[in-house]
């Protein structure tokens, strides 16, 4: 079956928050007394759903309301999160790819009005024929969103790639029937990633050259 469209993960694939992410975080976890995550040991325990990954970071969400922190922490992410550019080789890969004939989407576990802010921002959101966040700030999974998109197009999975940072990315493509290739330095570390098995790419400037001789 001929490929057709690339899925877009946004956070960590495309956008280049997780400084911002860890900034956030680790005000969450001063304000509470609580010890501040280096960049590597966010990387190692930063997962979907985000409620483990609040509980890994120290966060007793056996005493705190899990929507209360995730508000907190989506408040002071939006408003730092203008900050953010795209990630090395982003808008090339985004440019040469549209030119090679791709179609492209989003699909994100971020709020759906923050996501069409940011990727307006960025100066891409011409790019893809669709932007698909969530409906509230609980991050609670995006596999729902392709599926749902693709039925309404008439698209076989098979005919997508998913590109992404995480774990979860993977999980996804999995559940949409599709292949995926994870980008290393976003959201997890480089050893998770090779841990699905999955190709692994050091930056978006390889995506191009691997889609155009690997697929």
């Amino acid at each position: 079956m001929d490929l057709k469209y690339i899925v877009w993960d946004w956070n960590g694939t495309l956008l280049d928050d997780v400084p911002v992410c860890l900034a956030v975080e680790n005000g969450l976890l001063e304000r509470r007394g609580l010890p501040p995550l280096t960049a590597e040991r966010y990387r190692e325990i930063f997962t979907f759903p985000v409620r483990d990954y609040y509980q890994a970071a120290g966060l007793d969400l056996e005493r705190e309301d899990f929507q209360a922190v995730a508000q907190e922490f989506v408040e002071e992410y939006n408003r730092r999160a203008r900050s953010c550019g795209l990630c090395p080789g982003a808008q090339e890969a985004l440019e040469r790819l549209r030119e090679t004939g791709w179609r492209q989407i989003i699909v994100s576990a971020s709020e759906q009005g923050a996501l069409a802010e940011q990727t307006e921002n960025c100066g891409i959101s011409g790019f893809f024929e669709a932007i698909l966040g969530v409906g509230d700030v609980l991050a609670s999974g995006k596999a729902g969103l392709a599926r749902g998109y693709f039925r309404k197009q008439g698209v076989d999975g098979a005919q997508a790639v998913f590109v992404g940072d995480t774990i979860h990315d993977w999980e996804v493509a999995q559940e949409m029937g599709c292949r995926c290739v994870l980008v290393a330095g976003g959201h997890q570390s480089r050893a998770r990633l090779e841990s699905t098995g999955e190709r692994v790419l050091e930056s978006l400037r390889e995506l191009p050259q691997y889609f155009e001789k690997s697929l």
